[in-house]
């Protein structure tokens, strides 16, 4: 790939991590060598790895190149929307206030709590039996 006018960014969400390459093109959108449409079938999250391009204008204005691995889809969706923004901000700095504003930037720290021994998840006890 050109290095020049190339933004690389690395996304994160749960234990997914998109690996990001953008560049000035018009609007191709590539997740592990297959288009959006085929990779993410579900509209709600192929709309939410969107909102920074459409927030900020830029959705024509950026070929995307996506290498997602690990999670499931929705911490990928995730992922790739985390590493699209930060490539955004890489591109232009001036968009940060847009995109912090909308949440965009700041990584969604939450996973999946670990089970505990003696009980039957993370919280969740098992049922207590008297008699």
């Amino acid at each position: 790939m050109n290095q020049e006018n190339t933004y690389y960014a690395t996304g994160r969400r749960k234990s997914a991590i998109a690996k990001t390459w953008m560049k000035p093109g018009n609007g191709e959108i590539t997740v592990n060598k297959r288009p959006v449409d085929e990779y993410f079938p579900v509209e709600s999250l192929k709309n939410m790895l969107l909102q920074p391009l459409q927030l900020t204008d830029t959705v024509d204005a950026y070929d995307i190149q996506v290498r997602v691995l690990g999670g499931g889809i929705s911490g990928q969706a995730g992922a790739v929307r985390h590493g699209i923004t930060k490539a955004l901000l890489e591109a232009n700095p001036e968009l940060r206030q847009v995109l912090k504003k909308a949440g965009f930037v700041t990584r969604d720290s939450r996973v999946k709590e670990r089970k505990k021994y003696g009980q039957r998840g993370a919280r969740a006890r098992f049922q207590f039996s008297k008699r």
